[in-house]
């Protein structure tokens, strides 16, 4: 399928066939397309979560207002935050930059100023605004590649975070949860899954300039 195809295949799949399972190569590429998201200044202010053990997300149907996909699904993709992040994690960005790109400090030393500068400045409740709407590229991403690779998902903001941050232990990771994204394949009897889309006409959301 071209893309456009895959993305008219894609739904928010509300009933999963518990049966099936992604394979290591598909939950890979999920990985990989993760940490290839495009991220405010390159410096990755968010994490994922993998859980596969079902008894886990048992735990965790509740404080998602017992949504089956949680369970059903293959995987369930917990996308995360960081609870702090100053001009330390900024100082570990660059020290990655001049490892991998051979960059002098020179050249690297204004912005990283720049940088350490306003992290340090900001309160921690406005960093956490932007890392989670970093969080929603990363969402975004995630389930286009999932379209592509033929990987049924359904992106999840009703949950409650503080119930799923204290029963994965984000506290100790230094995270905090932001999203979910069950993934997987859908069952035969999802009546969602052969419903026509319904969206506006190009002419009614495109504006050309």
């Amino acid at each position: 399928m071209n893309i456009i195809e895959s993305l008219e295949w894609r739904y928010a799949t509300k009933k999963f066939d518990n049966t099936k399972k992604l394979s290591k190569e598909q939950l890979q590429t999920i990985k990989e397309a993760f940490n290839l998201t495009a991220t405010s200044y390159g410096l990755q202010t968010l994490s994922l979560v993998i859980i596969e053990n079902k008894e886990v997300r048992e735990e965790l149907l509740p404080f998602a207002y017992n949504q089956k996909q949680i369970v059903d699904a293959s995987h369930l993709l917990v996308l995360c935050y960081p609870n702090t992040f100053g001009s330390k994690n900024v100082e570990e960005y660059f020290n990655r930059v001049k490892e991998q790109r051979e960059t002098p400090d020179e050249i690297l030393k204004p912005f990283r100023d720049f940088l350490m500068n306003d992290f340090d400045s900001k309160t921690e409740m406005d960093k956490h605004k932007a890392f989670i709407n970093q969080t929603y590229i990363a969402l975004g991403n995630l389930m286009t590649v999932c379209a592509l690779e033929k990987i049924d998902s359904c992106p999840m903001e009703g949950f409650n975070p503080s119930k799923f941050d204290e029963v994965l232990k984000l506290k100790d990771k230094n995270l905090k949860s932001a999203l979910l994204l069950p993934v997987g394949f859908r069952a035969k009897d999802d009546f969602m899954a052969k419903e026509k889309k319904v969206r506006k006409p190009l002419s009614e959301i495109i504006i050309e300039i």
